[in-house]
């Protein structure tokens, strides 16, 4: 295993200013001209499992209920779990140590098959209007809520973790086979509101500002 190599499906035209080597992947932290966004960011390293049970809500993942309807979601302890339907949930790990995954057949890693990406800022709705007609902003969903369904033509899992008019953000993922066309399509509808790549540290700075 310490010569395995495991690289991000994203490619970023800048070089990261900040890595760090971590669980045979080399993660962004930072990069230059972070001060402003909007960013996007890549996760990818950041660990994902697909959980199916044909009796799913009454399966507990690390402590933590599996969310009661479709299109819920659930934030603790650096783990996010989205109910997808009757019998699945996907569940992101965005920060702190790396979980044990339990000894169950019902889990499937992800983590290798999948892009991870972040958008943040005041202006992504702004950016995601152009790739898709999912409603982020929808008053009646309590944040944060998951949709599924097209994000640049490309079949994705979208949640919104915040939405308030100065400081907005989503996470989402696809196909590993997506990222070379879904980064460019990003960061073409991006570039008139000057979007940028961050790194990983945005991201923990982030979910601190919003869940402490």
């Amino acid at each position: 295993m310490k010569n395995i190599i495991r690289r991000s499906p994203v490619s970023f035209d800048s070089r990261p200013a900040k890595t760090e080597m971590r669980d045979n992947w080399t993660v962004a932290l930072e990069y230059e001209a972070e001060e402003t966004g909007p960013y996007l960011i890549d996760l990818s390293h950041r660990a994902r499992w697909d959980f199916q049970d044909v009796d799913i809500s009454k399966i507990q993942t690390w402590g933590m209920n599996v969310p009661e309807s479709p299109g819920q979601c659930l934030f603790e302890n650096g783990i996010i779990i989205n109910r997808m339907n009757r019998t699945q949930v996907s569940i992101w790990h965005l920060s702190g140590a790396k979980p044990d995954v339990p000894d169950n057949p019902a889990f499937t890693d992800v983590t290798d098959t999948t892009v991870f990406l972040a958008l943040f800022s005041k202006d992504i709705f702004s950016i995601t209007e152009k790739l898709t007609s999912l409603y982020f902003l929808d008053p009646l969903k309590e944040t944060p809520f998951l949709l599924q369904g097209p994000f640049s033509h490309i079949p994705c899992q979208i949640v919104t973790l915040e939405k308030i008019p100065e400081r907005s953000g989503i996470l989402f993922t696809c196909s590993r086979g997506y990222a070379r066309d879904i980064i460019a399509s990003i960061l073409e509808a991006g570039a008139e509101f000057g979007l940028r790549p961050a790194g990983e540290n945005v991201l923990i700075k982030w979910l601190n500002e919003l869940w402490g």
